[in-house]
């Protein structure tokens, strides 16, 4: 019973269907350090061109760091340029502990009313903690009621979901509709693929790489990818996961092993800055370009939630990057 609840929840909340590509977009700042309204509405007009989901905010979207203000606004902006431009939201609710995310699910679905949206939560921070005092916690999330996406992020809550948790969670909660996993180790999606049975849970990839091995037609256990990248690569992404369920999967190899090379460098390129995270700065550096064309050295430098600023070299080994990897774009996004 809880597969057809959790189907219908699904097609209510995604009438095309559930997107398989996401994207956490950027939380964009102006030179006061506000949300800038005008340059995150015209970068959410380019992600729909190929991601009709949007997680808001997400890990990549300054999610952690975002007052609660703050994050209102980037929610707002998201459900109103969303409903314009056919995308699905889901909130994130994302804190270490999980009676503040059932307090924020409670709060803004309250606030949203009928808002077509659901809400992605995290386990509870600490690596110390079971998978039954992690169940607990998920167990009252979900007993809320809205739709939720459970988020593997071991990176941030220092432990993981188990695989016998997760399908366990699947068949007492219909409302449980989608999972992501950013371990990069994907052992819910291994335990799937070997037979575990998650009642048409939709599963997205969250961690970067070898983008088109890991879906579902190429022998991989997942239906859809949720990436920072798709800030930018939405185009190489959609491409990839359109070839490989086409039955091409040569070609989609291609494009992955290409831009999973790109990806490699420009993580390893925002390493030393102090502020923020490995993924919005990686994500926040090439959408630079993306916005502004081959002119985005002459522009100033995207500002960070910390009032830092992405640094010159940073920007100017971006630029290299995309060229020699022929990804740099003819013209931004802003005109």
């Amino acid at each position: 019973m809880s597969e057809a609840e959790r189907r219908h929840l699904q097609q209510r909340l995604f009438p095309a269907g559930v997107p398989r590509l996401w994207c956490p977009p950027l939380a964009h700042y102006d030179r006061d350090g506000r949300i800038d309204h005008i340059r995150g509405a015209a970068h959410l007009a380019f992600i729909a061109r190929w991601s009709r989901g949007w997680l808001v905010p997400g890990s990549t979207g300054d999610g952690w760091e975002l007052t609660p203000a703050e994050t209102q606004e980037v929610v707002d902006l998201a459900l109103a340029e969303g409903a314009r431009l056919g995308a699905t939201v889901l909130v994130g609710a994302l804190h270490p502990d999980a009676s503040e995310a059932a307090r924020v699910v409670r709060e803004t679905s309250a606030r949203l009313g009928d808002a077509p949206c659901g809400f992605a939560v995290c386990p509870p921070k600490g690596s110390d903690l079971t998978q039954q005092a992690i169940g607990r916690a998920l167990e009252n999330l979900l007993a809320l009621a809205a739709p939720l996406a459970l988020y593997q992020l071991p990176q941030v809550t220092e432990n993981e979901m188990s695989s016998g948790l997760v399908a366990s969670l699947a068949h007492r909660f219909p409302n449980f509709i989608l999972l992501k996993d950013t371990s990069g180790v994907d052992r819910v999606a291994a335990a799937q693929a070997a037979g575990l049975d998650l009642e048409g849970v939709f599963m997205v990839r969250g961690a970067e790489g070898e983008y088109a091995a890991h879906l579902r037609p190429n022998g991989g256990g997942y239906d859809g990818l949720l990436l920072s990248t798709a800030n930018s690569f939405g185009a190489e992404l959609s491409e990839i996961i359109e070839l490989s369920l086409a039955g091409r999967r040569a070609e989609a190899e291609q494009i992955s092993s290409r831009l999973s090379a790109l990806v490699v460098e420009l993580f390893t390129v925002v390493e030393s800055i102090p502020d923020g995270n490995p993924f919005a700065n990686a994500a926040k550096a090439a959408d630079h370009f993306f916005a502004f064309g081959p002119q985005a050295l002459a522009a100033p430098p995207p500002r960070l939630h910390a009032g830092s600023v992405l640094p010159r070299e940073v920007l100017s080994a971006t630029y290299d990057a995309l060229r020699r990897y022929d990804l740099l774009p003819g013209c931004g996004y802003l005109g």
